[in-house]
């Protein structure tokens, strides 16, 4: 594959094949023994380059939203968030990444485990949708 350099970012490009089937998640299935297409995962993942930014997951509080410790979160700052949207969000200084949820005295920054509580989100909290979670990457 050739390697291809976009004139809008001159981001380098490095399209990988794709194969036309799907892969059988249940029962097997013959596989089709051609490529689709070309497939570049900057084109498959990123909406918005410019607002896009990747981070690494630390601890396990997201784990009930399939986001482990070391995974890669790719997330998009040019998103409004909005309720049960995962978010990163930035709490008295430090990141952190949780479900903004809305409750009846306004909105809380949930966990996904059960060992950690939801971040209320009162007056003298300092807190900023730092940009919303739009694909975790994470190894099988």
């Amino acid at each position: 594959m050739p390697t291809i350099y976009t004139a809008a970012s001159g981001a380098k490009v490095v399209p990988r094949p794709l194969l036309a089937s799907r892969v059988a998640a249940g029962f097997p299935s013959p596989a089709d023994d051609y490529v689709d297409r070309a497939l570049d995962l900057n084109e498959e993942f990123i909406a918005r380059p410019a607002a896009t930014f990747f981070l690494r997951a630390g601890g396990c509080s997201m784990e009930g939203a399939g986001i482990y410790d070391g995974d890669l979160l790719i997330v998009d700052r040019s998103i409004s968030p909005e309720p049960n949207m995962v978010i990163v969000a930035v709490v008295d200084g430090e990141f952190t990444v949780k479900r903004l949820c809305k409750s009846s005295d306004g909105f809380v920054l949930a966990a996904e485990h059960p060992s950690y509580p939801p971040i209320s989100i009162e007056q003298d909290t300092e807190v900023c949708a730092w940009g919303v979670v739009t694909w975790v990457v994470h190894r099988p």
